[in-house]
């Protein structure tokens, strides 16, 4: 499992909130949902997004937008409408003056379908996912506030089939639409991580390198095993020195290092799982003893795996 994929386990698992937006101006949301990751995207019309403290970035049809929260923000038709209704944690909707008595009716337009309008000129499709763990959190961090992917340089046959998926009431269709919207968001993040002034991580971007790319790949999918550089090097078929040079080059660090780094954010998500040890955790991410996993989770986050799970 790479971070790309980490990012979307939890999500897979529990089920993201996913809704259709049909809209007619003048309209104006105030999010304050504290979701830390948000998709959307515009099947029709247009909005404008309005980070807090950040300027406001209009959207058209077949953009899509990544929100990273849990900053509030607005989506509005156009920037000088005051909010009509805030959505709070839970999605619970507040209207905040008279004119967002429209948008208030939850889902009276259909299935997942919410709105002031029944054919509206304005159709967002919007996903919230609710992250809450390391490995997930190594890619968000190297996300703005709001990322846009315009039309004409992401044509992904992604959003017409999550439209056409979000209103019908079919057996699995949970897992469906899950499935879809995971990879609308990874197509998102690929397309915005190979701009060259995005600042993607350098692990990130190391991964399409042939041979530092193959280190990482074996490192993340399988981080139990007793790699050493010489294990790494002979796999990927160069000298020790030459992988530690590269490696160094393009990632930052060594690779142990990253090693290390990599099985802490594993071993941080684990130990939240039901049932999970510190033994049978150290057992996954590739320490012999619970000792050594405790050692090591200490000496990078400043507190035991104990502690950890205390706070958590």
């Amino acid at each position: 499992m790479d971070a790309v994929a980490g990012l979307l386990d939890g999500p897979r698992a529990r089920g993201a909130f996913l809704l259709r937006s049909n809209l007619e101006a003048p309209w104006s949301l105030r999010i304050e949902d504290e979701a830390p990751l948000t998709v959307m995207a515009i099947v029709r019309g247009e909005a404008w997004v309005l980070p807090d403290g950040g300027d406001p970035v209009a959207t058209g049809r077949g953009d899509v937008a990544v929100v990273r929260g849990p900053d509030p923000y607005l989506v509005a038709s156009h920037p000088a409408i005051p909010p009509q209704v805030a959505i709070l944690p839970g999605q619970e909707c507040v209207v905040l003056n008279p004119d967002g008595e429209g948008l208030i009716d939850s889902l009276g337009y259909g299935l997942r379908t919410w709105g002031n309008a029944g054919e509206a000129t304005t159709v967002i499709l919007t996903g919230t996912y609710q992250l809450d763990g390391e490995v997930s959190q190594r890619l968000l961090r190297a996300l703005p506030s709001l990322v846009v992917l315009r039309a004409q340089d992401f044509d992904s046959p992604i959003i017409p089939l999550l439209a056409e998926e979000i209103v019908k009431d079919e057996p699995g269709q949970e897992a469906v639409l899950d499935r879809l919207l995971d990879l609308l968001l990874i197509a998102a993040l690929r397309a915005w991580f190979a701009r060259p002034d995005t600042g993607a991580p350098d692990w990130y971007r190391a991964s399409s390198d042939p041979v530092v790319g193959h280190a990482l790949r074996l490192m993340h999918h399988n981080p139990a095993h007793q790699w050493t550089v010489a294990a790494l090097a002979r796999e990927t078929g160069i000298s020790r020195a030459a992988l530690a040079r590269r490696f160094n080059e393009l990632v930052g660090e060594p690779p142990m290092t990253f090693l290390t780094g990599w099985r802490i954010a594993l071993a941080a998500d684990l130990l939240l799982e039901p049932g999970a040890t510190i033994a049978s955790v150290a057992n996954q991410v590739g320490y012999s003893s619970p000792f050594a996993l405790s050692t090591a989770f200490k000496r990078l986050r400043g507190i035991s795996p104990q502690q950890h799970r205390t706070a958590a």
